[in-house]
């Protein structure tokens, strides 16, 4: 086992004990005890929202990222750092202006499946902390990912990426290790039970996000 903490990352702050992507979602994984709060980030009707899906964006009730970022600025939060999950380009220069506004730019970790959404962000701000998103096998298809590991070792080795947001089935020891020797981090989504959170924390990874951080608690 690796030295280092394994950050505890809440889906959409604490989605099992609130709706996702919302302010109360937020408030129960502080409640509940978090390192990061993590969420959806997606353009709708001229303004960015926190909604997973264009669905979810089109029911009306999303919380915009302003707001958000407030919310997560305030001396509340000041320990919990953010991971904003990014759904598709033309996000990345208003999301980098509320987090330069509110002061969260050093808190954030922006990741997304869709590289160039996160070539475009550190085009915009080199000082951006990256995570390329890689998921299941139709996600993987939809992407055009080949070779994955390969592909993201590279991007990783050539500082293209900060860290890997692997769903948690793809994780193994070797990965890991393959991902630190190039200087990045790796974190695993979306783990929602306890046995297979003990088991990625023996591995070693750098977080695990889950909808129940109260899972964590031994």
């Amino acid at each position: 086992m690796h030295g280092h903490a394994c950050q505890r990352i809440g889906h959409g702050g604490a989605s099992a004990l609130a709706p996702a992507n919302t302010l109360a979602s937020f408030d129960a994984a502080l409640d509940v005890g978090v390192d990061l709060v993590e969420f959806d980030v997606r353009a709708h009707r001229g303004e960015l929202v926190l909604a997973h899906t264009i669905l979810d964006a089109r029911r009306g009730s999303c919380v915009r990222l302003t707001d958000a970022l407030h919310h997560l600025s305030s001396a509340r939060f000041a320990d919990v750092g953010i991971n904003l999950d990014v759904k598709h380009g033309g996000c990345e220069s208003g999301l980098l202006d509320g987090l330069r506004e509110r002061g969260l730019l050093h808190r954030a970790l922006i990741s997304s499946q869709v590289t160039d959404v996160l070539d475009r962000v550190r085009e915009l701000e080199p000082r951006a902390h990256t995570g390329i998103s890689v998921g299941g096998r139709l996600a993987r298809l939809s992407r055009r990912w080949r070779d994955w590991r390969s592909q993201v070792l590279a991007g990783i080795a050539a500082r293209r990426w900060d860290a890997l947001m692997a769903q948690h089935r793809l994780v193994d020891p070797a990965l890991l290790e393959a991902v630190m020797d190039r200087g990045g981090l790796l974190y695993a989504w979306t783990v929602n039970e306890r046995a297979a959170i003990d088991a990625l924390r023996t591995i070693g990874v750098h977080g695990i996000t889950t909808a129940d951080p109260r899972l964590f608690v031994a």
